[in-house]
């Protein structure tokens, strides 16, 4: 069974495979994580813990006048008083930020009842929250003031001292925290309200052993500044293909990748290899053998039509992120050849 090079930098158990023999000219573009320090930090993502008493618009302009980039943007808005996983894409790596902020987040809560309640009752209203809710976004909001429905996926119960409830959520994108808050102690009868809350996942990032301060990022570009230490910032930027490992993937040949670049959609000669669940519009990243990011494409097939198919066009509204310079336009070289002969 054909497979993906030994450092392949993601997961590919669930890749269905359309060749047999899958190469890659080394000479070639560059393992995502051995890009020239330069391109990597133009082209890289942090796993940012935000710190509190600072929005998330002040954090993106610090990071990018403290890097000199031209733009940096941020993977959904947490309000200034809220900490925790701030994903963060740097100049050419921006346009991945978008596929974020659909994405579901994961929550910690903590909330101040008005009056005492039993513990138990608190846990059985908690549970009543899971599930399709009805939310109206406060009137301190970055969206239109209309009630829509959000889903709430699991409220785990955490502790509860005295009047207050710590507890986590997993929730849809967009769901509100302080609103939620609100209606748990409307349901309740006593009232409540949110204290603090903290952000543990947005997209693929999570707070793990990835996540890094402010401070973190400050030390690491000072060392590579001084001493040209490139380590520490290695270590807090990450390559641009760690924030689309939410999203199903298409892997590709040498020769598609040149032509992509310079302006094609992606045909089904050129696969290597995709995601075993693609469904037809989805948003898919398109990889290299070598597992750089190529671009986002929509879906114009689903992953059983891309298995059965000898040819035909897979994407549209391709959004090219990589370079031109760094793989050859094949299909040049061939009508070259073509009209030599």
């Amino acid at each position: 069974m054909p497979r993906l090079p030994p450092d392949f930098p993601f997961e590919s158990e669930d890749l269905v495979y359309k060749v047999d023999k899958i190469e890659t000219n080394p000479n070639w573009g560059y393992w995502p994580e051995k890009r020239p320090i330069e391109e990597h930090i133009r082209f890289g993502v942090i796993n940012l813990d935000k710190p509190p008493n600072l929005t998330s618009h002040e954090v993106s302009a610090y990071i990018a006048k403290l890097l000199g980039l031209k733009k940096v943007a941020h993977g959904g808005t947490l309000d200034p008083g809220v900490s925790g996983v701030l994903p963060i894409a740097l100049e050419r790596a921006t346009p991945i930020a978008r596929t974020w902020l659909p994405s579901n987040k994961i929550y910690v809560v903590a909330m101040r009842l008005h009056k005492s309640v039993d513990e138990e009752r608190v846990k059985k209203i908690l549970k009543e929250f899971e599930g399709p809710i009805y939310q109206r976004p406060p009137l301190r909001s970055a969206v239109v003031r209309r009630t829509r429905i959000r889903h709430i996926y699991k409220i785990e119960f955490l502790e509860m001292s005295s009047r207050d409830v710590l507890f986590i959520v997993h929730c849809q994108a967009g769901t509100y925290m302080r609103k939620l808050c609100t209606d748990i102690g409307d349901i309740l009868g006593v009232g409540a309200h949110m204290i603090d809350l903290r952000r543990l996942k947005s997209g693929p990032f999570v707070e793990d052993d990835t996540l890094r301060t402010l401070q973190d990022l400050v030390d690491a570009w000072a060392l590579y500044k001084e001493e040209g230490n490139e380590k520490a910032l290695r270590d807090v930027i990450l390559p641009a293909e760690v924030g689309i490992l939410h999203l199903p993937r298409i892997i590709i040949n040498d020769g598609a990748v040149g032509a992509l670049t310079y302006g094609a959609q992606l045909y089904i000669p050129g696969i290597v290899a995709f995601s075993q669940k693609i469904k037809k519009g989805d948003l898919v990243a398109i990889l290299t053998v070598k597992g750089e990011l190529v671009g986002l494409g929509k879906t114009l097939l689903d992953s059983q039509e891309i298995e059965k198919r000898e040819k035909g066009q897979v994407t549209e509204d391709t959004r090219i992120l990589m370079p031109r310079a760094l793989y050859p336009p094949m299909w040049k070289k061939k009508s070259a050849q073509t009209s030599e002969d």
